[in-house]
């Protein structure tokens, strides 16, 4: 019997290549120092199950599409979700298997790719936020409104870049072929980049839709479904703050669902930062999670043992 079954969420900045000229030599690398921290916890008796992001990578693959698209055939976004769930699955999928190898730890790792459920009315399609893609002047932005039937906003200072629906999950198709590769004694690769987005059309089957999942709540629904115990948001810093970046910064340790629902309101996490994931633990937790860390990967056993980290709670 497995010690605990957690969901470790890892972002796709930890994986992303910090060498450009070697962009996939460079990626596995991140992706072997990043797991690293994973091997106590196969160690120590946990049953894991690992997502991951695909933000900067799915953002490359839909360049290359966009100055490809005069010579070959276009992709949709859903199509490359879906390429990039299996080409990072891959990468960590292996990097594990080699460490597990060197360790003498005999567990098979599986990675899965997920087709996760949205609601083809979600409110999110018809006003779409979530920006992905390269940075374009206005003129090329509106242009490309017009030829692509893109829909197109400003990005702060940055420039112009095509928008897309982030509706939430609320099912994922795969749920109980995880849980079996889990409840077998496997580690199982899923719902990355947030899962393929499908939603059901009028005779009840799958089709694939353009837009992009959250991953932190992907994989807090995952969690939920596959009876997760915990849920372990990996990040850029070491603990969750209030007032981030300013001189009143506190830094939190330990806080209770209903704190978490009040920081929210009180507009401490904002959309592009932290909310996801602070809306991911609520959920994860008001669902039957038991507890929620959101820290440093290398900070992660740390974390687990109060040591570091920021822990969210049910009340």
């Amino acid at each position: 019997m497995y010690n605990k079954r957690v969901v470790i969420a890892i972002g796709g900045n930890s994986l992303t290549p910090t060498d450009q000229t070697n962009w996939i030599g460079s990626q596995f690398k991140n992706t072997r120092t990043s797991i690293e921290s994973l091997i106590p916890l196969v160690e120590n008796g946990y049953s894991v199950a690992i997502t991951h992001g695909n933000g900067p990578q799915v953002g490359i693959a839909l360049r290359r599409v966009e100055e490809t698209r005069s010579i070959l055939p276009d992709v949709p976004l859903g199509i490359l979700v879906a390429d990039t769930e299996g080409s990072m699955g891959y990468m960590i999928e292996q990097s594990l298997q080699n460490k597990l190898f060197d360790k003498g730890i005999k567990i098979p790792v599986a990675t899965i790719l997920t087709q996760v459920v949205v609601d083809k009315n979600d409110p999110a399609l018809l006003n779409p936020t979530k920006y992905i893609g390269s940075f374009y002047t206005e003129e090329e932005a509106k242009e490309l409104a017009v030829t692509r039937g893109w829909i197109v906003k400003k990005d702060a200072d940055r420039g112009w870049r095509r928008v897309v629906g982030s509706p939430k999950p609320i099912d994922i198709v795969n749920k109980n072929i995880i849980k079996q590769l889990l409840d077998m004694n496997n580690i199982v690769i899923a719902a990355g980049g947030g899962g393929i987005p499908v939603c059901l059309n009028e005779k009840k089957h799958f089709e694939g839709i353009d837009a992009v999942i959250d991953k932190d709540m992907a994989s807090a629904l995952l969690g939920n479904l596959i009876g997760a115990d915990e849920l372990y948001i990996m990040t850029a810093v070491s603990k969750v703050s209030l007032n981030f970046k300013t001189p009143n910064q506190i830094d939190l340790d330990k806080i209770t669902m209903s704190e978490t629902d009040k920081y929210l309101n009180e507009g401490h996490f904002p959309y592009g930062s932290m909310g996801p994931k602070m809306k991911s633990a609520v959920m994860f937790l008001r669902n039957g999670g038991k507890r929620v860390i959101i820290t440093a990967i290398d900070k992660l056993m740390d974390a687990i043992e109060g040591k570091d980290g920021t822990s969210i709670v049910r009340d």
